[in-house]
């Protein structure tokens, strides 16, 4: 299973982004979609995720009023709006899918696209 990430690229601070992830019909439909992030030294930390149906978002402390999480249901497509960047949100930015089934957690990943935010 290929989540495909797009959207990333090199800004200046208070600029804004706007990342895509397109998944198979099949795991999207059915999963909790998060995006992660991850900075050299660090371990990948979940920065957003949304509910299958888009009733639920959930976001860190860091992003709060700044990005927001969507999915397009129709087009299987998971995106992330970022506006008001800082260079502490620079990273590869990763979307992935959970989902339960059959008594068990799955989880598929993306290839992950580069932010990289300058003062």
């Amino acid at each position: 299973v290929q989540l495909q990430a797009s959207g990333g690229g090199s800004v200046q601070a208070g600029a804004s982004l706007r990342l895509s992830c397109v998944a198979p019909e099949s795991i999207f439909s059915s999963s909790i979609m998060g995006w992660f992030r991850q900075t050299p030294g660090k371990e990948r930390e979940m920065i957003a995720q949304i509910t299958p149906r888009g009733y639920s978002t959930t976001y860190i402390d860091s992003v709060k009023g700044r990005f927001t999480i969507s999915r397009d249901i129709a087009k299987n497509t998971l995106s992330l709006q970022m506006n008001s960047l800082n260079p502490e949100d620079t990273g590869v930015y990763y979307c992935n899918a959970r989902r339960y089934s059959d008594g068990m957690w799955s989880g598929y990943w993306g290839q992950g696209t580069l932010v990289t935010v300058s003062s």
